[in-house]
């Protein structure tokens, strides 16, 4: 077990906490040696620190790119204390042993998305020292304990302080975590160096590496006897954060994602109701709360127990709206203090208020078989609708036009096979998941009618193309005016020719949205 820090080398870039953690080692003896600007600020609240030129001999060179690169470091890191001979060529070349390493490194990430950061920026982020010292200290875990992060710095010091110490498991876990850190640097800045075009080429790189921290252990998964977690990465774009409510589960992040990525796709104010990752209601247009009501008349049946997410701050009048519903989680960049005073009374509802990380764009998906795993650029943009090609002899009608698009952007996240029935910018009919594209346009026709809702006049849309004409001659009947689909069918003609005999207007996109 390790009871007392000799000696700790302290160089971080953040400087998070590391006042109190030095501070604390200080009060123990321990020798602080330390680098540049971290030694700096020690000192200036009255820490007595070993500059580090003081034990290699020679001063911080290259504009600060030479510091710990020496013998008298890395050996009084990588010497094995159990080994004689080890010890003895440490202590020939006066080399101090060190017991504890602190390292956090350049912020490389954060200076390649800052907006104007020129190349030169950005390469000298590239840290080389730290990593360095990461691994070795790594390396030598039976020795050295390491830490790379602020949050590490209490929980160290509690071992530190108790009757076990610092234990041998507890440094090895140490270990594992600082491997995982230079893992997730060393990729950032792999794919740095892909340049521009690698951000839509998933599938150039022969290799990835994932490096992931668990942000909360889940009460289970998709069901009670599975066990599960929650983990946050480098690449994600947004920040979940609980304000109220029970902790979130496995399905209550799934189905969050899932009306998030919803929810973005309209500029207007729009809410929508999620159940199960498929959209139930969707409306845009005027204030929330008419937004609420004609989402929730969507399907008011399948709402019970969902998810609502707002692209817009959540006020007064919407929280007494979504208060008359049982409703999992609301999701929104902000809650008003009325609206959380009055959602609060609804002790099992989930407040979620989601941030962009700035600079980061999640540009690919990662699912896992039983056969390894599959990774795929973001269904991010649909065609622009400059590609976009009205086929048939009646051209959509203005207001048909905007619920073309409407439903557009709505199926492209309802499960394939997917059919959305749109009127007046609110989502009236969805057939998601079947195998047969037929059923999903028999089924929603039967939820629209279900909810009392008027077929005539609406718009329909398809995430892949019609196979057959039988799609059409189904969706016309119930009164469909207007189609939006990609095209792509060996009998796009046929399909074609049926929407001109039945007098419906017809748009390809020439790209569809598959969503399994």
């Amino acid at each position: 077990m390790m009871k007392k820090i000799e000696r700790a080398l302290i160089s971080v870039s953040d400087k998070s906490g590391i006042v109190p953690l030095a501070t604390a080692l200080a009060s123990t003896g321990t020798e602080i040696v330390s680098t540049g600007g971290t030694a700096a600020l020690l000192e200036s609240k009255g820490i007595s620190v070993t500059r580090i030129d003081s034990v290699t001999g020679f001063p911080e060179m290259l504009g600060g790119r030479v510091r710990t690169l020496h013998p008298r470091v890395f050996g009084g890191i990588l010497g094995r204390r159990a080994i004689e001979s080890d010890v003895a060529e440490m202590r020939e070349h006066q080399i101090p042993p060190i017991d504890l390493v602190v390292v956090s490194f350049y912020p490389f990430s954060e200076t390649a998305a800052r907006e104007g950061a020129t190349e030169s920026d950005i390469i000298e982020k590239i840290d080389i020292g730290g990593p360095a010292l990461l691994r070795a200290a790594a390396k030598s875990f039976a020795d050295v304990a390491i830490l790379h992060h602020p949050d590490q710095y209490d929980p160290f010091l509690e071992a530190l302080r108790s009757d076990a110490g610092v234990t041998l498991k507890y440094r090895r876990t140490l270990t594992r975590s600082a491997f995982q850190e230079v893992a997730r640097y060393d990729e950032a800045i792999r794919d740095w160096f892909g340049g521009p075009e690698s951000e839509s080429e998933t599938n150039s790189n022969a290799q990835i590496t994932i490096s992931a921290a668990r942000q909360q252990k889940l009460r289970y998964g998709e069901n009670p006897h599975q066990k599960a977690a929650w983990y946050t990465t480098e690449e994600q774009s947004l920040r979940f954060t609980a304000l109220q409510g029970k902790e979130l589960s496995y399905n209550n992040l799934l189905d969050a994602d899932a009306a998030w990525r919803l929810i973005e796709e309209f500029d207007d104010p729009a809410v929508a109701i999620i159940k199960h990752g498929n959209p139930c209601g969707v409306a845009t247009g005027g204030d929330l709360s008419g937004c609420f009501r004609r989402a929730l008349a969507g399907d008011s049946i399948s709402a019970f127990g969902g998810i609502v997410a707002v692209n817009r701050e959540v006020d007064g009048p919407l929280a007494e709206e979504l208060a008359s519903l049982f409703i999992e989680v609301v999701i929104a960049e902000r809650f008003s203090n009325g609206s959380r005073e009055r959602l609060a009374r609804k002790k099992r509802v989930r407040l979620v208020e989601v941030d962009r990380i700035a600079g980061h764009a999640q540009n690919r998906e990662i699912r896992s078989t039983a056969a390894g795993l599959l990774v795929q650029d973001r269904d991010e943009a649909g065609a622009s609708e400059d590609e976009w090609r009205v086929v048939t002899k009646r051209i959509p009608t203005e207001q048909e036009m905007a619920d073309l698009r409407f439903a557009w952007k709505v199926a492209k996240h309802v499960r394939s096979n997917a059919i959305v029935l749109a009127r007046d910018g609110a989502m009236i009919g969805v057939g998601a998941g079947q195998m047969s594209r037929i059923d999903s346009v028999r089924f929603a026709v039967e939820k629209a009618v279900a909810m009392n809702h008027d077929v005539r006049g609406s718009a329909l849309a398809s995430d892949g193309f019609f196979p057959f004409p039988d799609g059409v001659q189904n969706g016309a009947e119930a009164g469909a005016a207007a189609i939006i689909q990609p095209g792509g069918s060996i009998r796009d003609d046929e399909v074609i020719a049926e929407a001109d005999r039945l007098g419906i207007a017809m748009i390809l996109t020439g790209r569809r949205h598959f969503r399994h």
